[in-house]
Order: structure tokens, then sequence, then C-alpha cells
């Protein structure tokens, strides 16, 4: 398996792996990895600013990264893009800080965004460019 197939069986597999609630930002028409999720059995839905023919398996909503429906993204456990424009990174970042989920990009080619984040491994190099932040506990 070669090219973009191997980069959606690689993403999708890692997602599904290790994530039980996840949102794909930018979707497009190439629902390949959001498939590999849906038919692994964690939650998947997606987004794009645009209004894409998609199939019935696959809950689609059109919000804008720049202005996005927040409520849309509450309850991922992470959020992923693959092949975003880079001015879209900065608020992929803000949102998964705002809903306190990871965030994981596939970047075309050897682009990254800041520092790269940190570089996960799955057959293809994903980076996180959010984590996860642990509420602190609180003392009543």
């Amino acid at each position: 398996m070669g090219g973009y197939k191997h980069i959606e069986k690689c993403v999708g597999t890692y997602i599904a792996a290790h994530y039980r609630n996840a949102v794909e930002i930018g979707i497009g028409r190439n629902t390949d990895a959001a498939r590999i999720i849906h038919d692994a059995g964690p939650a998947i839905r997606c987004t794009d600013i645009h209004p894409f023919p998609h199939p019935s398996w696959l809950r689609f909503t059109v919000d804008d990264i720049f202005e996005p429906n927040v409520l849309l993204y509450t309850g991922a456990d992470v959020l992923y893009a693959i092949r975003p424009a880079e001015e879209m990174v900065p608020p992929l970042i803000g949102l998964a800080a705002r809903v306190n989920c990871d965030l994981l990009i596939y970047h075309l080619g050897f682009e990254s965004y800041g520092d790269g984040g940190e570089q996960i491994d799955c057959g293809v190099i994903l980076h996180r460019y959010y984590r996860h932040q642990n509420p602190s506990k609180s003392v009543d």
C-alpha cells in the first residue's frame, strides 16, 4: 500500500488504538482514516468548511475552524487533521486547549508548525501539538 492510502491507514489505526472519541477536522472527500476508526469501534465525527457529500455511517458537520462551534468538539479525546493548511494549525491548537483533548496532525511532506510538537511514529509521523491536561484535584 503506497501513497495517501498508507497515510490514512496509519493515522486511522493509531487513533483507533489510542482514543475513544475522535473528531477529524477538514475531512474533505477523503474518509479513509475516519472509516478505519469507525470500523474499529471508537466514536468518530468529522467537520469541514465545505458541505461535501459523505457516507451514511459518517457523522459530518460543516464548521469553520477559524470560528468553531465548540459544542461540536466537546467530549472528544482527540482532534486530528490530515494535511491541513499551515494557517489552520494555531486555531486547531487553540480548540484542542479549549476542549482539553489531544491534537494530532499529519503534515504534508516535511512541513511542521513551530517546534513540531511531540512526534509520534505510527508508520508515518504524526505531530501532537497539544496533549490533554489532567485537571488538578480540588481539595474541599
